[in-house]
Order: C-alpha cells, then structure tokens, then sequence
C-alpha cells in the first residue's frame, strides 16, 4: 500500500493496489487478469477503479443504463466491495458496468440484506479499456479507523458462463460475503 504526498494542510490520500485472481472452481476462458486500486479521499469516502485485461469481447456487457440503484446485478457482468469494520456489520457495493448500483447492508455474514438507502455514487464505465471508476460516500463506516476489503467481481462471458474473481478464495465455492477473503486494508485519511 502507498500514500500519496501531502502539503500543509492536505489530507493524505491512501492508495492501494490489487489483482484479483479467479476461483479455481469456476475459471475463466476469457480473462487474464483483473486488476483494483481503492482509495479513501475521506474518512466517509471510497474511490474504486477496476479493469479487465482480457478478451473483451468475448465477455457479456450489460447494456448502458441510467446510474440508478437496482437489485441482482451480481448476477451478469458486476464489480463489487465489501467493506467492514471490527465486527460483524458490512457493507456490499454492487457497481455494474451498465453504471446501475446498488448498495446493501449486512449485520453479519449473510444475515438479513437491506438496501442501505444511501445515493451518493458517481459511477463511470469505460467499454473500450474495460475500466469501471466509482466514487461513494459511506457515512456509516466514517467513524471505522481501518476499513477491510473484499473486491470482486463476477465476469460472464458470452456463452452465459460466469467466473469469479476476488483478492482470496476462502472456501471450496465461491462466496465473496465470507468476511475471511476481506483481505485489504484501507486506512482513514490522516489530517495534516
């Protein structure tokens, strides 16, 4: 992890970097690699870019929609966080290429999902580098000092075949709510 430098009266920006990697059970044909930065300008705020390398065109876009929330876009082509702090609470980011979201709310590991009612998103997806950027406001987890990462993504190929990436693969199947594979770290911002 690296931080960006700062002048008097900055704040410092910490920048991390990652390659996601496939789980074994469900490869993929079509992607070399995926690859993540995740920042947090602010106490309340992550900054994500995500990118594909790969065959591009063998890979299932969903079609270019409005930046509005919507349910089940995990289940095509989606980019996605899970952010925790100490204990059992996270927070699910679903960020689909379409630039259709959702964010949800868990108390612990796949208890009751609840759409966390915020909408403070800026979402970009970029078709010809494969490069999704989103910026989201997370006010509930302001207060948490050290945020834990899982960054996914769910890559459906043109055949309707799904692989799995993710920075680890705790179980024999893929679950990207095991809190075991929110592996990254990402530390409140300090002020100058």
């Amino acid at each position: 992890m690296a931080a960006a430098g700062t002048s008097p009266g900055m704040t410092e920006m910490v920048l991390a970097e990652f390659t996601l990697i496939p789980h074994p059970a469900a490869p993929s044909a079509t992607v070399e690699r995926i690859t993540a930065i995740a920042t947090r300008p602010s106490r309340d705020t992550i900054a994500l870019t995500y990118r594909i390398h790969g065959a591009l065109d063998a890979i299932r876009w969903p079609d270019p929609a409005a930046p509005e929330f919507a349910h089940e876009l995990w289940m095509h082509t989606c980019f996605e966080a899970f952010i925790a702090g100490e204990g059992d609470f996270y927070r699910e980011l679903n960020l689909s290429p379409s630039t259709r979201y959702a964010i949800y709310d868990f108390n612990g590991y796949r208890g009751v999902m609840r759409d966390a009612g915020e909408r403070d998103i800026r979402l970009s997806f970029d078709r010809d580098t494969a490069m999704l950027s989103a910026e989201v406001a997370m006010p509930a987890l302001a207060e948490v000092a050290e945020w834990r990462l899982g960054l996914t993504t769910v890559i459906e190929d043109a055949s309707g075949a799904k692989s799995f990436w993710a920075l680890h693969h705790p179980r024999t199947e893929p679950d990207f709510h095991n809190q075991a594979g929110f592996v990254a770290r990402l530390a409140a911002p300090a002020s100058s």
